[in-house]
């Protein structure tokens, strides 16, 4: 007994002298998740627990102390993928953190965790922040790293996060493709070593990977059962997700921008801030993650991610380049016909000397084209507004054509290598925003056109290229910083531009999925998932983001993409943001009539799927149909989406159990959005049931014939 207390002073003498009490442990929580970190006797910070939220203070207590360092630098005696890597001014590429201190301060439901880990030998500093959110279950975690050497550190990586899991199997689910093929869901088994998922663009970044996964620990995790981590990275450029499977089976998961061509001479005193890493838990699949960061991003992680959204008709699949003030007239009285909100004007309408008629000029010039119109786009918002609809406009005020005024004047503006020749795409060039003129110009450009014509109610802002040849001659011998400069500089101008314009939508676009993160979205209203709007690949592309991104930030268009029916493109474009890329005076009049009454479905069913918890019923992965549904929090209005794809005549399928139903309440079913002189197909059409027989035997809402579509109403009864 006397022994065993010598050794517990003598633990504890030893915390004191590196600032820590000797087992402490710091508690992390959400509603139903938390995270555990536990100090031990060398003063460095251990993840002990991840998982299920226990029962009780005293519970956290009796956890095991075996653990893994939270935050594991290189160079000492770290054997495996580190979370930070650091050369300091005298040559020595080496870390060794210690606890120092930890503080929580919460606001109503949101805690916020600070744990400082200092290196003994040298003056630098490591903050680990967390941000629980507790009604929706989810973690947001990034780092500070500082040093008060005399001169610069070279910092060769710099994770945002590093968890850590210990189980018998690891299951990752990654999503990736290419332009038009987005966001295509691919399962494997991680194996020992090392798996990467990054990407090296720059700009258009998620071009062919989203910085997005599941992990299922034990067993593959469906909707509704395993153990499953969500995890996404809000940031709009290069990133990386590194799962790291050591000799014993342990994994290591590490998150944060990619440091390929990054390392970043850190100044003394400066402060590196990585970017945040969002995840949740899950132990009832995958479908109870995705709610969960649905409920965060509607509430912190979206520019008015509780509000609603515009309807629109865009007008490039009508006129493209070709159009003038009298064809836009038309088309504004098209869309008060129609019934949405918006008229969008998309690319083409601005460049004189050299005009924009086609893709190959006149980018980076930004007044309006005289020929096209004469008036200007002040003319153009209040013809809008004398129809009854406002007005929106395309922009792509990162890039340059090199048969342009701008690029005549400021050579010196583009990112591109000296002494090689310039490397085009989509005959396009990126403007350097590192350069702190550029960036003032890029900012000016849109505040300058809102100033001038306040009315414009919309802006579509795009970014058709990633980075190539990538040089900047403002950054000189910091190469190294272009990636995550250019980042930094297009947040500040859009920090900006909110600052003076805060409720304006905005649509984060590049060339379809290539922004798709949430370290745009607190600037935006809402993304566009992919240039492909064929129905059936949308089928495909929407459900993979509808994983991480609520619907209300997902931009469906109906266009005359595919073959199907208009009616299954409306249905499969209403589960999102809905909007119209098509030749309104094509339609046929039973289409338009169609089209007018979808929009009105669609507006009075808006709010239970712009801000409704989605389940996902059958996965166009496992059969030759999606169905999903979304229902209200009070579980008093639901719609289900059923879309068949392509399959052999004869097709018959089983019944569909819903989900997110109250057992005792009393639900009437109704087919709605039918095309003129159709009838429902729906055999409970029109009956009530209880929700317990709903979600217990089920509902048939798919018809027997390939690429037809259904939209359910479900209505509590009186």
């Amino acid at each position: 007994m006397k022994k065993n207390l010598v050794f517990s002073v003598v633990l504890l003498l030893a915390g004191c002298v590196h600032g820590f009490a000797q087992k402490e442990k710091i508690v992390i929580e959400t509603q139903n998740a938390a995270i555990v970190f536990s100090v031990k006797g060398d003063g460095k910070l251990y993840q002990t627990y991840f998982g299920e939220k226990l029962m009780g203070a005293d519970a956290y207590a009796q956890l095991s102390e075996e653990g893994k360092e939270s935050y594991i630098p290189a160079g000492t005696n770290n054997l495996f993928e580190p979370a930070i890597r650091m050369v300091h001014a005298d040559g020595n590429p080496s870390l060794e953190l210690k606890y120092e201190s930890s503080k929580t301060d919460k606001q109503g439901d949101v805690s916020h965790t600070s744990i400082v880990l200092k290196d003994n030998k040298y003056p630098v500093t490591v903050v680990l922040h967390f941000e629980s959110y507790f009604k929706e279950n989810t973690f947001k975690e990034w780092t500070e790293i500082t040093q008060n050497e005399k001169k610069e550190v070279q910092l060769t990586r710099y994770a945002s996060s590093m968890l850590h899991f210990s189980a018998n199997d690891y299951w990752l689910t990654q999503f990736h493709g290419d332009w038009a093929a987005e966001m295509r869901i691919q399962e494997s088994k991680l194996t020992n070593g090392i798996k990467t998922i990054d990407t090296k663009l720059g700009t258009r970044a998620d071009m062919y990977a989203t910085p997005t996964f599941f992990l299922a620990l034990n067993k593959q995790s469906d909707e509704t059962s395993g153990e499953v981590i969500a995890g996404t990275l809000a940031w709009t450029g290069n990133f990386q997700f590194t799962f790291d499977v050591d000799e014993k089976n342990d994994l290591r998961v590490i998150s944060g921008i990619n440091p390929f061509a990054s390392e970043y001479s850190l100044k003394s005193g400066e402060v590196f801030t990585t970017p945040a890493f969002i995840f949740t838990y899950s132990h009832n699949g995958k479908g109870e993650a995705s709610r969960s960061l649905h409920a965060w991003a509607r509430n912190y992680g979206v520019l008015d991610g509780n509000g609603s959204r515009l309807t629109l008709l865009n007008n490039w699949e009508s006129t493209q380049f070709d159009f003038d003030e009298k064809k836009l007239s038309g088309l504004f009285a098209d869309t008060k016909k129609l019934g949405v909100d918006m008229f969008l004007l998309d690319d083409g309408w601005f460049a004189n000397k050299y005009p924009r008629n086609d893709d190959h000029a006149g980018l980076g010039d930004w007044q309006e084209n005289k020929a096209k119109l004469p008036n200007g786009l002040g003319h153009l918002v209040k013809d809008a507004e004398s129809k009854g609809v406002k007005f929106g406009i395309w922009i792509e005020p990162e890039m340059v054509n090199p048969k342009s005024e701008l690029y005549e004047k400021h050579p010196d503006w583009i990112l591109k290598l000296p002494n090689r020749d310039e490397d085009y795409f989509r005959n396009q060039l990126v403007l350097d925003l590192t350069n702190p003129v550029v960036k003032e110009f890029v900012y000016n450009m849109v505040d300058d056109m809102m100033t001038k014509n306040p009315g414009i109610a919309y802006i579509k802002w795009d970014c058709n290229r990633m980075m190539t040849n990538t040089y900047s001659p403002y950054l000189k011998n910091k190469q190294s910083h272009v990636y995550i400069e250019y980042v930094r500089s297009l947040y500040s101008i859009l920090e900006r531009l909110r600052q003076k314009y805060p409720t304006l939508p905005i649509m984060l676009c590049s060339g379809g999925g290539g922004r798709t993160d949430y370290g745009a979205l607190k600037y935006f209203t809402e993304f566009w998932p992919s240039d492909n709007t064929n129905a059936v690949d949308r089928v495909f592309i929407q459900w993979g983001y509808s994983y991480f991104f609520p619907a209300n930030t997902i931009a469906n268009h109906i266009t005359s993409w595919g073959k199907q029916s208009l009616k299954y493109r409306t249905d499969v474009a209403m589960m999102g943001r809905l909007g119209y890329d098509i030749d309104v005076e094509k339609m046929s009049p039973d289409e338009f009539t169609f089209s007018q009454d979808a929009v009105k479905n669609y507006k009075r069913l808006s709010d239970v799927i712009w801000h409704g918890n989605l389940y996902k019923l059958v996965s166009p992965y496992d059969e030759s149909r999606a169905v999903l549904m979304f229902s209200n929090d009070a579980k008093t209005k639901a719609v289900v989406f059923a879309y068949n794809l392509n399959f052999l005549y004869g097709k018959r399928w089983e019944a569909v159990k819903l989900q997110g139903l109250d057992p005792a309440k009393k639900y009437t079913i109704k087919e709605t959005n039918l095309y003129p002189g159709h009838n429902s197909s729906v055999p409970e059409n029109g009956k009530t049931f209880t929700g317990d027989y709903l979600m217990k035997v089920g509902i048939n809402p798919s018809s027997d014939r390939e690429l037809t579509s259904t939209v359910i109403e479900i209505t509590e009864a009186p």
